[in-house]
């Protein structure tokens, strides 16, 4: 059976916005999990002695470095000898260290070379030379920490409402946020949508469903976690996550997910102990 191994930096980044943790893949067979859309753009620098191909809804593939924006539905991912630092960026953050607005990669998987270059070569060099996990995540943040410093970074009003929306986890009014901003509303979809790379509907919906996913992985009822976080209803709650995930809520909590939370959802992980 195929076994995951799952670690977690032993602290967490002083940047905000930013989550790493290691994935290991074990056994004979090969990896084959799929990864659901967040609202995070994620990285993947890979030192595996076999390339991870991801497999998109749209037919393409990509393996290697790569990066992924806000996705429209889940991703897979499958290979052989998977080893890879993911890195989770909030877009406020993503502006800086990629060199790009989110927007440019609205529902898309590239190579990470094709924004870092040298950049993202050297860092698979080094997390592959590097002897254990942590280290491997010190190499990571030392080199966010650096692109960090050179980026640009978003207005100051737009990563403020960002935080409305993920404070308020995806359940404000997109009207109440414009008018606590002092913006059209047709203001702050535009500021929104251009710096982060996606509107701001679709964002809180996006963490809503973030929010609500991760509480039905942790075994909850879906009643229960549909009226606490927002949804209309159940059906409401349904549609979601079908639309996102392209399952049930009543299927998806025994499926394999790959993702970088306490909850790193797959039944076979071995581990999350920091090494």
């Amino acid at each position: 059976m195929a076994r995951w191994e799952v670690v977690h930096p032993a602290h967490p980044s002083r940047w905000a916005g930013v989550t790493m943790a290691g994935f290991r893949h074990h056994g004979p067979d090969p990896a084959d999990v799929h990864v659901i859309p967040h609202p995070s753009i994620t990285l993947a620098l890979e030192f595996g002695s076999g390339p991870h191909v991801v497999d998109t809804d749209s037919g393409r593939q990509q393996q290697g470095n790569l990066v992924a924006g806000f996705m429209h539905d889940a991703i897979r991912v499958r290979g052989h000898a998977v080893e890879c630092v993911q890195v989770r960026l909030s877009p406020v953050t993503a502006h800086a260290v990629l060199g790009i607005s989110p927007a440019e990669l609205d529902d898309v998987v590239v190579p990470l070379d094709q924004l870092w270059g040298h950049d993202a070569t050297r860092a698979q060099e080094q997390i592959s030379q590097a002897r254990s996990w942590q280290e491997r995540f010190a190499l990571t943040n030392t080199l966010l920490i650096r692109r960090l410093a050179a980026g640009r970074e978003v207005d100051r009003e737009v990563a403020w409402a960002w935080n409305r929306i993920t404070s308020s986890r995806g359940r404000l009014r997109i009207d109440d946020l414009a008018h606590e901003l002092g913006w059209s509303r047709k203001r702050l979809w535009s500021r929104f949508r251009t710096q982060l790379g996606l509107p701001p509907k679709r964002a809180a919906k996006l963490v809503r469903f973030d929010h609500a996913v991760h509480r039905l992985a942790a075994g909850q009822h879906a009643a229960g976690v549909a009226a606490d976080t927002g949804y209309a209803d159940q059906a409401h709650l349904h549609r979601d996550v079908l639309a996102f995930t392209g399952t049930t809520p009543a299927t998806m909590t025994s499926r394999v997910w790959l993702a970088v939370d306490e909850i790193a959802w797959t039944a076979h992980r071995t581990t999350n102990k920091p090494q």
